[in-house]
């Protein structure tokens, strides 16, 4: 059964990192585009940051720039991201998507395939 599952999120100090995982059920996704978004309470979904598997191209949101780390581990078949300096404004639930087409990166149109979301909770 092909699927993506989250990991990860928690509850966590503006100030302090989180590092998400998402396993990937196959290999076929590594020729995938493979991106996090983020959905807020009341909120829509919002793109967050991607990478190309196969050359480890990385897309980012401006509002990430900086803080977030998006990476892939070809042997645990697994892409990560790492956020730092995390805010209360970050609190979401954070997605793992992958896009086979590679087209149109930045839209959570063009991913086929979702993960079942991580809670990320910042408390001031």
């Amino acid at each position: 059964q092909v699927q993506l599952v989250e990991s990860g999120g928690g509850l966590v100090q503006a100030g302090g990192s989180l590092r998400l995982s998402c396993a990937a059920s196959e290999r076929t996704f590594r020729s995938y585009v493979m991106g996090w978004f983020r959905q807020a309470p009341g909120k829509e979904r919002e793109f967050v940051a991607a990478i190309i598997w196969s050359s480890g191209y990385t897309y980012y949101e401006d509002f990430v720039k900086g803080r977030f780390t998006i990476s892939r581990d070809n042997a645990k078949n697994t892409v990560h991201l790492q956020i730092n300096t995390l805010r209360p404004k970050d609190t979401a639930v954070y997605y793992c998507a992958a896009n086979p087409s590679g087209r149109s990166v930045y839209a959570a149109a063009a991913y086929d395939y979702w993960g079942q979301g991580t809670q990320v909770i910042v408390s001031s």
